[in-house]
């Protein structure tokens, strides 16, 4: 596995098809779907990994999606930067901690900050912004900080 970068409590890595179980799980689930607002997925696992392993085949150019994982190697959601505008330099942010063991513990906040760090470091990128919920608190006050 690549690892992109590491903070304190998480390693940003690249994807790879061993994700796709934890990943399908999550795009299942119904509050995580909420505060997405999306709906939970509906298609079959079979599906699924045939869209992601087309995915990472793939990558689309204007956006980047990246594993999160705890120090020790599991893995326990997902980060991304899209919209990318080389010309105006800049993106949007979005991470998901699907793992709902490691919530409220600053896995969130640690991989928004690794994963600020490095587009600023290894890109053109000068700002970031996000959107998000009035009713998805953890994600704002993970953004805040």
């Amino acid at each position: 596995m690549v690892e992109i970068s590491s903070g304190e409590l998480v390693v940003l890595r690249e994807r790879v098809e061993a994700d796709c179980q934890d990943e399908f799980a999550w795009r299942c689930d119904e509050e995580l779907a909420r505060l997405d607002a999306s709906y939970p997925l509906r298609m079959r696992y079979d599906q699924f990994l045939r869209y992601f392993q087309e995915e990472l085949k793939f990558p689309n150019a204007w956006s980047h999606r990246l594993a999160i994982d705890t120090l020790d190697g599991k893995h326990i959601g997902n980060a991304m930067y899209y919209d990318i505008d080389l010309i105006r330099k800049q993106t949007e942010f979005g991470i998901m901690v699907g793992n709902k063991d490691y919530w409220s513990q600053g896995y969130g906040s640690d991989a928004f900050s690794v994963l600020i760090s490095y587009v600023f470091t290894t890109s053109v990128i000068e700002m970031i912004y996000l959107h998000t919920l009035d009713w998805n608190t953890r994600a704002r006050i993970s953004f805040a900080k």
